[in-house]
């Protein structure tokens, strides 16, 4: 019986850079020896693949779709690949794949079946922005998404601050188009002298990462329209 194939963890880009400006070689490498992958949206992780490799040829991909659509019971068929000793890679949308992001459950399938699991090296903006923000990186929790309702993203903003003073970085983002309205609520609910880290456009030529307390970020507001953001209370 043939060896079983490694699963790759991929991490593709954040944003409109060039993929070796912040990804590894070897990244490359395993995307030029791989047929196989699982994406979130094909488009795009085709699009990905031709930017690092453009002389890979696209008409011999397999992708397998992943998203929230995607029926649990086609998870272990997304691995057969791996069964016939082929290597399968997992495609993150942006930054690196299983972290705020779709993956775990296959990941899961392949230990339960002695599937090698490898993650690649690349970009991850929860990492990135903590290391930046000059904030706690020995405890940390990311909290992912806060409530959309103004009254309960309030009360959790003022949850995470009683973490954040017993010194718990607490790191959560939102949807882009959503970011004005949440710097509007953290500012209404913060306290004066709580630190806030706002970190936009990780990697890109636009990049931008500050850390202020509450009150100072009230006399300067920043423009986060429609831009990637990670927000840290510490």
């Amino acid at each position: 019986m043939a060896n079983k194939g490694t699963l790759y963890l991929i991490p593709s880009l954040l944003g409109e850079v060039e993929p070796l400006e912040v990804l590894p070689m070897l990244v490359k490498k395993v995307i030029d020896t791989t047929q196989h992958f699982i994406v979130e949206n094909e488009k795009s992780a085709r699009a990905f693949i031709k930017k690092v490799l453009p002389s890979k040829s696209q008409p011999n991909l397999v992708l397998y779709v992943l998203n929230k659509y995607t029926d649990p019971l086609e998870y272990t068929r997304f691995l057969e690949p791996c069964r016939q000793g082929f290597p399968v890679g997992i495609i993150s949308e942006a930054g690196v794949p299983c972290v705020a992001d779709p993956g775990a459950n296959i990941v899961s399938i392949a230990h339960e079946n002695n599937i090698r699991v490898v993650p690649l090296t690349g970009p991850s903006s929860i990492l990135l922005a903590l290391m930046a923000s000059g904030m706690s990186g020995q405890q940390f929790t990311f909290n992912g998404y806060l409530p959309i309702d103004t009254l309960q993203r309030k009360k959790a903003i003022r949850n995470l601050q009683v973490l954040a003073r017993k010194g718990t970085s607490q790191i959560f983002m939102e949807t882009p188009y959503r970011n004005m309205k949440m710097l509007e609520d953290l500012l209404a609910a913060g306290d004066d002298e709580m630190r806030l880290c706002i970190a936009s456009d990780i990697t890109l030529p636009t990049e931008y990462i500050k850390t202020k307390t509450i009150v100072k970020w009230r006399k300067a507001i920043p423009d986060l329209n429609k831009r990637p953001c990670i927000f840290i209370l510490g």
